[in-house]
């Protein structure tokens, strides 16, 4: 079976996200590109997690489920629980309520958010009230690939 991989033309592996994809700017989900997705691919899911929080370990900012099998998520997902252009892919609740929402530590401090791809085998039946949590449990058994890209952001970090 290829590698799933993901990456971004907004920010690369390990590197800074632009301050537009982070609620310190325009609070806009990135473009997401996808290679290596296998044949027996039925849907797609992505989690967004603050890796560096404080208090919550992996706290989670975005989960979105039901994505068609396609090489690019398209950024700047639209705010809502049912995302039409996607197939009807659903937004549960996290940091963001229904969306996606962007990095925003505090003060100076610099986290590391990772976003995390799934393959299924099938569509999720979850209630758009459903979070990460729920998520990972109606997945149990489903997953076929996962990737992961993470990115880093600081408040008040100027950009260059």
């Amino acid at each position: 079976m290829e590698k799933l991989l993901i990456s971004s033309p907004d920010f690369s592996e390990g590197d800074w996200i632009p301050r537009d994809f982070s609620a310190r700017g325009k609070d806009l989900s990135p473009e997401i590109h996808i290679a290596g997705i296998c044949d027996q691919a039925v849907s797609m899911a992505i989690t967004m997690d603050d890796a560096s929080h404080p208090l919550f370990p992996n706290y989670n900012h975005w989960v979105i489920w039901n994505l068609p099998i396609q090489p690019i998520i398209p950024g700047s997902i639209p705010k809502c629980e049912k995302v039409a252009n996607l197939s009807d892919a659903f937004q549960g609740i996290g940091y963001g309520k229904h969306c996606y929402k962007g990095p925003k530590p505090p003060f100076r401090s610099i986290h590391k958010y990772t976003f995390t791809l799934y393959i299924l085998d099938c569509k999720i039946l979850l209630s758009p009230k459903s979070n990460r949590d729920d998520l990972l449990v109606a997945m149990e058994g489903h997953i076929l690939q996962k990737a992961t890209l993470s990115g880093k952001f600081q408040s008040f970090r100027k950009e260059i």
